[in-house]
């Protein structure tokens, strides 16, 4: 049995992600602790926002759980700059995610319906 949420791209993206980010958080510690724990919390609300988002009936409701997942998102991609600044991150790994996560934050931009801007060139 496969739901409704499992069967959008965007969900099983985000669910490659927290992979990823679980697999890196085991060898943060000491100063890095605080991004690890804040990493985990964003990187996990993604896909559980998008599942509950999904389940909503109500535009509104959908677009503000889309929203919210989409603010994940572009916060992971905050913490990742944290980490490679403090040495924990390598910059071309970041990069790498950075593309999925700015894929992510596109994607549930029309799943909610709103526009979202990856790049300040495309701000008017």
């Amino acid at each position: 049995m496969t739901l409704g949420h499992e069967k959008l791209d965007v969900y099983r993206l985000s669910i490659e992600y927290v992979a990823w980010v679980f697999e890196k958080a085991v060898n943060l510690n000491g100063v890095h602790r605080s991004a690890r724990d804040q990493w985990l919390r964003a990187s996990q609300s993604i896909p559980l926002n998008i599942a509950e988002g999904n389940g909503k009936t109500a535009k509104a409701d959908r677009r503000r759980y889309f929203e919210i997942a989409r603010g994940s998102a572009l916060e992971c991609a905050a913490i990742q700059d944290v980490l490679v600044v403090g040495k924990a991150l390598a910059d071309s790994e970041s990069q790498t995610h950075k593309v999925e996560l700015d894929r992510m934050a596109a994607m549930l931009s029309r799943l909610g319906g709103r526009g979202y801007c990856g790049n300040e060139d495309s701000i008017a």
